[in-house]
């Protein structure tokens, strides 16, 4: 495991930001790292690139303890923050120069490591530019060279394509999948679930400074899939069916207009199937019978979502479950 957070506490004053959080990022993954505002994600993120002490709980990065070896710590970790900040009166080369410096990488050595990385993030014509005259994009991908100088195992990246254009996001997304297939494992702090959901391999959702949700992307496909409801579509027999559906102990909620009914089911494919199977049995005609679609942003919405499930049985006067 690259990346473990195990009951990590931080307090600010009487807030309470992260509560118990475990976190795990497994090697080589592309972590895509997510939550509403307050929730506690930049303190995460400051946390794991070692700019803040929690207050109880233990980090570990490639199996070393980072709280007691901090220094070996940020050896292996690359660190792009969400402000670029400001360098002014320093070219493109010096600026990189410079941090290459603060790993003691000198002379020869330095130059040709700059320009490598330079290359790599498509600024090797910007060498002589002053950081300041750059695009917004340009000084992230600049900010992305210089927190690959020392080689990191890991990269922790706060909100990178905050501020970008469509193009250049999609521009430093394919940048950021490279590096990831060139073994670098990457956790991502994003608010835009759509690039999250194309870019990465694992998910993670914190909210009230928990983890509420976390895992591979196949499982959490599969937890998007199995969230959102059954549409069924009934064309003779509603009575059968309903009387069915509520007592059946997977059935959550039950929303009805018309002929329509929207079931909110907690089993698996195969359960679905045999919930098909058993309607038909009692008599039910059905024509029509289907999960409603959903993505990362659906399941973000119901899980950050601090209302109680309530069960409706018409929707005329209401829309939700």
């Amino acid at each position: 495991m690259m990346l473990n957070m195990e009951h990590l506490q931080k307090r600010y004053g009487k807030y309470q930001a992260l509560d118990g959080l475990d976190m795990e990022v497994p090697d080589g993954a592309l972590y895509g790292f997510v939550g509403p505002n307050g929730a506690g994600k930049t303190t995460t993120i400051r946390i794991a690139a070692g700019l803040l002490k929690p207050d109880g709980g233990t980090i570990r990065i490639a199996g070393m303890d980072a709280l007691q070896e901090p220094y070996r710590m940020k050896q292996k970790i690359g660190y792009v923050p969400d402000h670029f900040g400001v360098y002014d009166n320093l070219k493109v080369s010096e600026y990189m120069e410079f941090f290459a410096s603060c790993y003691n990488l000198e002379g020869l050595k330095a130059r040709r490591r700059c320009r490598t990385l330079l290359a790599q993030v498509g600024l090797e014509e910007k060498e002589d530019f002053y950081v300041d005259s750059l695009s917004r994009g340009m000084k992230q991908r600049l900010c992305l060279a210089r927190a690959l100088i020392h080689d990191p195992s890991l990269l922790i990246m706060d909100e990178p394509t905050a501020g970008l254009d469509p193009r250049t996001r999609l521009e430093f997304r394919t940048l950021v999948r490279e590096l990831n297939e060139q073994g670098k494992t990457i956790l991502i702090s994003s608010h835009l679930l759509g690039d999250l959901a194309e870019l990465c391999t694992h998910i993670g959702i914190i909210d009230m400074g928990k983890m509420v949700i976390s895992g591979s992307m196949e499982e959490i496909v599969e937890r998007i899939r199995t969230s959102r409801p059954i549409i069924i579509q009934v064309y003779e027999h509603m009575a059968e069916a309903m009387t069915l559906l509520k007592e059946h102990p997977l059935v959550r909620t039950i929303t009805v207009k018309d002929q329509e009914i929207m079931v909110g089911f907690s089993g698996n494919e195969v359960q679905e199937s045999e919930l098909l199977a058993q309607l038909v049995a009692a008599g039910v005609r059905v024509r029509g019978f289907m999960r409603e679609p959903g993505n990362l942003e659906t399941i973000f919405m119901e899980i950050t979502n601090h209302d109680e499930e309530r069960v409706v049985l018409s929707y005329e006067d209401e829309s939700g479950l």
